[in-house]
């Protein structure tokens, strides 16, 4: 038995290493393609599931999203709302203080109208003193004016018990019932509030008295 050439050999031995190569070649692209297409159950299964899951993830961080916005926005709100009322709280807490320092300097005011509707300078020195408290009452004027007090003027207007105190009536047929005929202490406002309301004397019906020759006949009859 002749024995094979070591050309035959090799070249046998060539040829089925190009035949393995080739079918584990055919047998990769087989399992890519099956891979791919989704021929074999499993891999397609597991891409769904997972898909689910990713999707289900999405929608309860939109739900947390959500949810952490709304908070936000309720604590946005009671933020505001807080700020607002202390804002507001520290506006009357200082309105408060300047009425209450306000109103123990009106006395003070109260004596310097009535001194100066009572004395009559007479001589040079009264005069030099008249001028200068007149002078010291005008800085004080001035200076509750700054801080936004301003005086009422009731005369001739209709009594309002929201504004005046009515402390006199007064009979009278000149001025209709109710009419403010005098202010006998000053009222104040402090910006649109009232800081101290006016002590008035109010015009009352004049009581309307029979003639003296009717009393005098009423008395003889009796």
């Amino acid at each position: 038995m002749m024995s094979e050439s070591p050309a035959q050999m090799n070249y046998n031995e060539s040829g089925s290493e190009e035949t393995s190569q080739v079918a584990a070649q055919t047998n990769t692209s087989g399992e890519t393609d099956t891979l791919i297409n989704g021929t074999a159950g499993t891999p397609q299964t597991v891409t769904d599931t997972a898909l689910a899951e990713m999707t289900q993830q999405i929608e309860s961080l939109k739900a947390q999203l959500e949810e952490r916005n709304t908070q936000y926005m309720r604590i946005g709100a009671d933020f505001e709302n807080y700020r607002k009322r202390t804002s507001k709280e520290k506006e009357e807490q200082d309105l408060l203080v300047k009425r209450n320092t306000i109103t123990e300097l009106l006395p003070v005011v109260d004596n310097f109208e009535r001194a100066r509707a009572h004395l009559k300078p007479q001589s040079e020195g009264e005069l030099t003193i008249h001028k200068s408290y007149q002078g010291v009452y005008k800085q004080l004027v001035d200076c509750l004016k700054r801080l936004g007090v301003s005086p009422m003027r009731p005369e001739g207007q209709e009594f309002d018990p929201n504004l005046h105190e009515a402390v006199m009536r007064e009979p009278t047929d000149e001025h209709p019932e109710g009419t403010v005929l005098e202010e006998l202490v000053r009222g104040y406002y402090l910006g649109d509030r009232v800081l101290r309301h006016a002590m008035v004397k109010v015009a009352a019906p004049k009581e309307d008295m029979p003639p003296a020759e009717e009393i005098q006949s009423n008395s003889a009859s009796s």
